[in-house]
């Protein structure tokens, strides 16, 4: 089963103030703020959702594409992609824009301040689902909107069952959008807050958005995942990470072990298990793309975490 990855490709620039913003916003005077912070700490990772979904992916061993648009800035993040072995083919430079970029300024209380440029993101419209090339698995994750709603209906057109994943790029859709997406999806994954939000928008209920569905997969942070599959409810338990280092990018992670357990062809027990393990590794390394492993790796700790062998 091969899997292509629809989504942005950006590069996270995140900075440190070693303060804290309150003490340097006068409540009185938000209507003319202008505030400079001194940020001794910086560093630049790859990310955006197709590209972390992508990585991980690969440490696993799974069959997967991306497809993004990406700007003239792209080179350094292709060749870390070529790295590691993350196909790239459906990867399309926009030679007048940049690659998207955040802009990440977080304080001593782990309070943010971003500022986000879609750039060549704002191009995702222009590329077409290649419904000839053997791709038997999709996914639509947070891109420029006309792309997502645009590559919803391609995979639909050509019988290609995918998976939705609104994530950040949610609150463009409003509820005739959603059931329309929905729809066409084969499965909706979703963290609890957007269980909520598409509930709020599209007047169902969880059950009911599940039984338009092969499966609705809604993860609740430690609390574990739910997945409702098959009329059963699957209640996947969290791992136990060793540090709580970053959660940016738990999310992306938790889907690459989604498509993993789907192209393996295990029960939704295991392939929730998989994905639940594969966000804890994740959330125990800053960045999105800075957790490694072996599968013998991967193997050894499922056993450990969850009981029992991966097959």
């Amino acid at each position: 089963m091969s899997a292509l990855i629809c989504g942005s490709i950006a590069f996270d620039t995140i900075m440190v103030y070693s303060g804290q913003f309150k003490n340097e916003i006068l409540p009185d005077q938000v209507h003319m703020l202008n505030v400079s912070f001194l940020v001794p700490d910086m560093r630049r990772e790859f990310g955006g959702c197709a590209g972390n979904i992508g990585y991980s992916l690969s440490l696993l061993g799974g069959e997967g594409q991306i497809m993004a648009t990406v700007g003239k800035d792209f080179d350094v993040y292709g060749e870390w992609m070529d790295s590691h072995g993350i196909d790239r083919q459906y990867v399309k430079v926009i030679d007048e824009a940049y690659t998207a970029q955040a802009y990440i300024t977080t304080d001593l209380d782990d309070n943010q301040i971003t500022a986000f440029h879609p750039g060549a993101m704002n191009h995702a419209h222009e590329q077409t689902i290649p419904a000839d090339a053997g791709i038997t698995l999709g996914v639509v994750s947070p891109d420029g909107k006309d792309g997502m709603v645009a590559h919803a209906e391609q995979f639909a057109e050509a019988g290609i069952d995918f998976m939705f994943d609104p994530g950040q790029g949610l609150p463009m859709f409003n509820g005739d959008e959603l059931k329309d997406i929905i729809g066409k999806a084969a499965y909706l994954a979703v963290n609890d807050y957007e269980s909520k939000l598409v509930q709020d928008r599209t007047g169902l209920s969880e059950q009911e958005i599940a039984d338009q569905l092969k499966a609705l997969i809604v993860t609740r942070g430690g609390n574990g995942s739910v997945i409702y599959a098959d009329g059963q409810v699957h209640r996947i338990p969290a791992g136990s990470p060793s540090a709580l280092a970053d959660p940016t990018g738990c999310g992306d992670a938790f889907r690459a072990g989604l498509i993993y357990g789907l192209q393996q062809g295990h029960d939704w027990e295991t392939t929730g298990r998989i994905a639940s393990l594969l966000g804890t590794i994740k959330i125990e390394r800053p960045g999105t793309q800075n957790h490694h492993f072996t599968m013998d790796e991967f193997k050894t700790r499922f056993a450990r975490e969850f009981g029992h062998e991966l097959g």
